[in-house]
């Protein structure tokens, strides 16, 4: 109880919490994006709950992790190796030993999953007759039972979560502030869940250039997996500003729209 009034006095601590938590939300986007997107296909009475479910099973998971800290910090230490020749012209091909650790493997395997399940999307989106090839969906067609949309959500919480507890043990050292900014990061989550949801469905556009994101997300984390650090901030700045672009696109046409009418 000491240590946590000391925590509730203590300016760095309220600085650190109020860090963690921006830091939290900025990374929960990826997530509530593909949540979004995969809601939207099952039958509108069960997108609410799936979305619901699948935010609040990220919850779960954050927390489940920052009680076994000493595991997650040792996803980090490598347990594999593969050799990679380098060609360095007449210089020879050196040999380069790559490490990979649990958590790299586990991005490596997120990133793979978002670039297949973003590409099949957006091959559904150019032709919807066209049969989907997504095997954890047996009824084809692009549309999803409740039990895979949960399963897929699942995934890539397992995937979002370990980057998010990650980035909270690299800022803070504090597991209360850790707890608090993960629940109301994810809270602010659920907050924004189905306005965003709706948003997307209300506007194909809006869904191209999501699926957009989920290939560009999926892209940084197989290339963080390898050891090549995406600074978060660029990709951000880049997704702010094509939502301002088609932002605009959409101003643009509705003036059009208005203006057609009342020519009429």
């Amino acid at each position: 109880m000491e240590n946590l009034a000391a925590l509730a006095t203590s300016p760095a601590a309220w600085a650190a919490l109020l860090t963690l938590i921006v830091m939290e939300v900025v990374l929960g986007i990826d997530n509530l994006v593909f949540v979004s997107i995969l809601s939207n296909k099952l039958p509108e009475a069960n997108r609410r709950k799936a979305r619901l479910i699948g935010i609040s099973l990220a919850l779960g998971l954050r927390l489940a992790l920052l009680s076994t800290l000493a595991f997650i910090v040792g996803l980090t230490e490598p347990v594999l190796t593969l050799p990679f020749t380098a060609p360095l012209g007449e210089g020879g091909h050196p040999t380069i030993d790559v490490a990979f650790s649990w958590r790299d493997l586990i991005l490596l395997s997120g990133g793979l999953f978002l670039l297949w399940k973003a590409t099949t999307e957006i091959i559904h989106s150019v032709d919807p007759h066209q049969q989907g090839d997504d095997f954890l969906d047996k009824r084809g067609g692009g549309s999803l039972g409740f039990g895979t949309a949960i399963v897929q959500i699942l995934a890539l919480d397992i995937v979002f979560s370990i980057d998010s507890i990650l980035t909270a043990v690299g800022m803070t050292e504090h597991l209360p502030i850790m707890i608090v900014a993960v629940v109301v990061a994810v809270g602010l989550m659920l907050v924004a869940a189905n306005p965003l949801a709706d948003f997307i469905n209300a506007n194909p556009s809006i869904v191209m250039l999501a699926l957009g994101f989920l290939l560009m997300i999926g892209a940084t984390l197989i290339a963080d997996a390898f050891g090549i650090h995406v600074p978060k901030g660029y990709i951000y700045v880049a997704m702010a500003f094509s939502g301002l672009v088609e932002g605009l696109n959409m101003a643009s046409r509705r003036a059009k729209s208005r203006g057609g009418k009342s020519d009429h």
